[in-house]
């Protein structure tokens, strides 16, 4: 499946036209359905759809671990576009008032209150503790970094990016979509199917650090957040209520907000 394709443009340049093809990113929706049910429809690069579904269920809240999954299929019908996920019948019973819900956690609470938005998700994430951290320098290296290992940016200057590491900074998986949240759901949904959530402490992202990032991230077990810009004050409050440090990387300056003990001069 496309990832991205040619479109013809026209350039301005120097006064002249010049007709030539650039590549765009490719965006489709991927339905994903829970126990026959739609759950939630996206708007996604299509590849690596099992751990997309995988980290989008971790965020949610629908499951712990890949041992929660009886399966996730993925229709390769061209035009189809259709995840379905199995759960286990014990996980399924713990989560149904979740599939009852049957949408984003992330988004149910919109029209109310920041603070209901955090109590909302703080149901769903366990507090983390501190025990990595990581040297400034070497965290601004790694976002330097990050455009070199994006290949299909490279190709369509559309993508956002997630790549996800351990505490020692070995890398675990890097995804590039469309989406900011969908690239990191497939990257920490490569983490959880391969059964290395434990390891996972570090993630870097090519956006904005919004809650519904943290929320990911939280999920995830990961301490340590870092963006290409500054989080939302909401973003920052979830941070502080579930122990995750956020790091802004921006024109040589590094910010950091929450829990400033895990990154060192």
């Amino acid at each position: 499946m496309d990832r991205h394709i040619l479109q013809s443009m026209v350039e301005v340049r120097d006064g002249t036209l010049i007709r030539e093809q650039v590549g765009l990113i490719v965006e489709e929706p991927l339905s994903i359905r829970i126990e026959g049910a739609s759950y939630a429809v996206v708007m996604r690069t299509p590849g690596e759809e099992k751990e997309h579904v995988a980290g989008f269920c971790l965020a949610e809240g629908l499951v712990e671990g890949p041992g929660d999954i009886v399966t996730i299929g993925f229709c390769t019908e061209a035009g189809t576009n259709v995840a379905t996920v199995t759960l286990t019948d014990t996980r399924r019973q713990q989560v149904a008032e979740l599939l009852e819900r049957k949408g984003f956690v992330s988004q149910t609470s919109c029209g109310i209150c920041g603070k209901a938005v955090v109590d909302d998700i703080r149901q769903v994430v366990v507090p983390i503790a501190v025990t990595a951290r990581f040297p400034a320098a070497r965290l601004m290296a790694l976002v330097d970094d990050l455009p070199r290992r994006q290949s299909l940016n490279r190709e369509t200057r559309g993508a956002h990016a997630a790549m996800i590491l351990d505490a020692r900074e070995a890398l675990l998986s890097l995804a590039e979509d469309v989406g900011r949240h969908n690239a990191l759901d497939k990257a920490i949904g490569r983490v959880m199917m391969e059964g290395r959530l434990s390891d996972a402490a570090l993630g870097i992202v090519s956006s904005r650090l919004s809650y519904e990032m943290v929320q990911k991230a939280a999920r995830a077990g990961l301490q340590v957040l870092v963006g290409l810009s500054r989080p939302t004050a909401l973003a920052v409050d979830l941070a502080r209520s579930v122990g995750i440090t956020l790091v802004c990387v921006q024109s040589g300056r590094l910010m950091v907000f929450g829990e400033a003990s895990r990154v060192f001069i």
